[in-house]
């Protein structure tokens, strides 16, 4: 792992640093482009992964202003059939766990169309949404769900916390996103009630490693957090882990339960973590340098596989218009020579094209209408329901392509 140059992380802020990955220059993510776009070229930027070798926290090298990425945002929760169950679930047990009722209050941070909240609204219990995005706020507030337009941090804290301070606060899929982790935790801590409990749910860094989730890296991930980075993280601001639930979505996450220091009892989930994290080498240099060399293994079977199948007669389309889909097009340089197109559940995607490829996206009806052989999916995260809704396409003779860790093709 070679020394990464001009480094300071920007959690703990030293300066020894290693490039674990570098995917080259990438378009933003999620930036579609119209499909009557008369531009020849979008943005790129550098996406290359560093590593912070004093706190182990993983991070790019270069980050886009977040007014660039949210002010205007083309994902959307609701159309996600395992994210409607997870929020579900979630709200489910927190409702128990916290006891709470119309007496509480709940804010969710980065509240995206109000998939979460909403089940909140509906028992009675306040809360208010914190997102950025003006379109998704948008969404939110049609289904009843409070929601001020914002990034968080501690200013939007102190302007929420003079009014009331959070029994919860939740952040699904958030914390990786905020540049500036100091104050992101610095807000939480400001807003979170003396005994109230935070909840910090982001991808797992030890399960990327392990299964090559390369696709899981881009611009508006700009940290890939484990539970070693976060503690002292935490502890700067007064904060600690009391708890950290190991789950399946995502290819693998972490719900980190976070209260002021002392303030609630340690679950035994915490040092079970951190050890998980110690014996799968986080804290060594070799489990880096063999995610990057398995990720260039994976990058050369996949586009061998798909280039045998398209000399051998076989039309290739795609599921999932997706960030993580973006990456992996864009780093593997396949586009239009390869995949016909990209099927997508979000009419706020659809008669766009995919960004740097251009690969048009179309409803996931295609599927059966234009019959390709196989379909690379993209969006390989949410398998098992897709593979669930493609019942007709598969019936049709259509077999998938999961990508990684080892590109398969599923019947």
């Amino acid at each position: 792992m070679d020394r990464a140059s001009d480094f300071r992380c920007r959690s703990c802020g030293a300066v020894d640093g290693g490039t674990v990955l570098d995917l080259g220059q990438q378009p933003l993510a999620n930036s579609l482009v119209r499909s009557d776009s008369t531009e020849d070229t979008e943005r790129r930027c550098p996406l290359v992964l560093n590593l912070c070798r004093e706190c182990r926290l993983l991070q790019l090298a270069e980050t886009i202003r977040p007014e660039d990425l949210f002010s205007e945002y083309v994902y959307f929760s609701s159309y996600s059939n395992r994210m409607l169950e997870h929020a579900a679930a979630y709200v489910d047990s927190s409702v128990v766990a916290h006891r709470l009722n119309e007496e509480s209050f709940v804010v969710e941070i980065a509240s995206n169309d109000g998939y979460l909240l909403k089940h909140f609204v509906s028992r009675g219990i306040p809360c208010l949404g914190i997102e950025p995005a003006h379109n998704v706020a948008a969404a939110a507030r049609s289904q009843g769900v409070d929601t001020v337009e914002a990034f968080f941090g501690v200013a939007t804290a102190n302007a929420i916390a003079g009014q009331r301070q959070a029994d919860l606060i939740v952040a699904n899929n958030v914390f990786a996103h905020a540049p500036q982790p100091n104050d992101f935790v610095g807000g939480i801590s400001r807003l979170l009630a003396p005994i109230g409990v935070a909840t910090l749910e982001f991808p797992w860094a030890a399960e990327m490693l392990k299964n090559l989730e390369f696709d899981t890296i881009y611009h508006e991930h700009v940290f890939y957090y484990a539970a070693t980075p976060l503690v002292p993280l935490l502890h700067r601001h007064g904060l600690e882990l009391i708890r950290v639930d190991v789950l399946p979505i995502h290819g693998g996450s972490l719900r980190a339960h976070v209260a002021h220091r002392g303030a609630r009892p340690l679950d035994d989930s915490v040092a079970a973590v951190l050890e998980t994290e110690r014996s799968a080498g986080l804290a060594d240099d070799l489990i880096y340098e063999t995610f990057s060399n398995g990720v260039a293994a994976l990058r050369h079977d996949l586009v061998a596989l798909l280039r045998a199948l398209k000399q051998g007669g076989a039309r290739i389309a795609a599921y999932g218009a997706s960030a993580k889909g973006s990456t992996l097009l864009n780093f593997c340089d396949i586009g239009t020579e390869t995949i016909d197109f990209i099927v997508d559940r979000s009419p706020h995607k659809q008669g766009f094209l995919s960004p740097g490829k251009r690969v048009p996206i179309l409803p996931p009806t295609a599927l059966i209408e234009r019959r390709p052989d196989y379909a690379v999916l993209l969006t390989w995260n949410f398998a098992d329901e897709i593979l669930a809704q493609q019942q007709a396409y598969r019936a049709a003779g259509g077999r998938f392509i999961v990508p990684l860790p080892v590109p398969r093709i599923i019947e």
